[in-house]
């Protein structure tokens, strides 16, 4: 039994098409067809595309958004429109389709970083990330009929970049608690590519970040620790260098239980 909503859905389509085809039709073109008709046929797509969304016809209403989307940027050159409708359709293709979730969310990000809002770039890419790390941790629900997941060789370095371009935008914002959080994912993704040296230096920022915060100083511990482990992976030499750095920057990590087991570990390595 087809759902009343989705039937609202399709009636809302067929009366946007007919607005849509009305105001950019022949005679409209020639005296340069007003923008009331786009208007009007946008109103009409986004109310079927929330019909969609209560019907739970997922790749539909994701479908629909990008249409709304497009209008905007061809036609009411909103590109702040463009970016939200954008989003909107991510947030629908990630239960069903992560690839299209992915471009969707890689199409905001362009349009906000375009306007200069370097934040709603940023989140963006954090929910293009997320998406990948459903791919990487299988974290599907089974409910979710995916179509199109990621393939894993590629998840990890399109999540990664994501995370980095997020925390980049972030720390140019002065949002440096995000960017941080973003940078732990960035660290521990690079880790995982067995990229020791990249890791070792995010997790460097992020413990002198939050060393220098007294609020976040105690948490600087774990961070250290994991940047020396990295260390440890590709160089014995830089971690015993760093160690020492370490200690200098932050008087309470030579005091902590990290310090004492990185620094057994560092001696069974000699």
């Amino acid at each position: 039994m087809t759902d009343p909503n989705e039937k609202k859905a399709l009636q809302k389509m067929e009366e946007g098409d007919r607005k849509l085809k009305k105001n950019t039709g022949f005679i409209s073109s020639i005296f340069g067809g007003g923008g009331s008709g786009v208007s009007d046929a946008i109103e009409c797509y986004i109310s079927a595309a929330n019909y969609y969304k209560a019907a739970k016809s997922w790749y539909s209403a994701g479908e629909t958004f990008i249409r709304v989307a497009e209008l905007h940027e061809k036609h009411s050159d909103s590109k702040f429109d463009a970016g939200q409708n954008f989003t909107e359709a991510g947030v629908c293709f990630r239960k069903v389709d992560f690839i299209k979730a992915t471009d969707c969310y890689q199409k905001a990000a362009d349009i906000y970083v375009d306007m200069g809002k370097f934040t709603m770039a940023a989140k963006a890419y954090v929910a293009k990330a997320e998406v990948c790390e459903s791919t990487l941790t299988g974290n599907i629900p089974e409910e979710r009929n995916i179509a199109n997941v990621l393939p894993k060789e590629k998840c990890k370095d399109m999540c990664l970049n994501s995370y980095l371009k997020a925390a980049d935008f972030y720390k140019g914002e002065e949002q440096k608690s995000s960017a941080s959080k973003c940078l732990v994912k960035v660290g521990l993704l690079a880790a995982e590519l067995e990229q020791y040296q990249r890791a070792m230096h995010i997790f460097e920022e992020i413990a002198i970040y939050e060393s220098e915060n007294n609020m976040l100083k105690y948490a600087s511990r774990g961070h250290f620790f994991q940047a020396l482990l990295c260390a440890l992976c590709y160089d014995s030499l830089e971690a015993e260098r760093a160690l020492k750095r370490y200690t200098e920057i932050s008087p309470i990590f030579k005091d902590s239980d990290e310090f004492k087991l990185i620094t057994k570990l560092m001696n069974s390595v000699k």
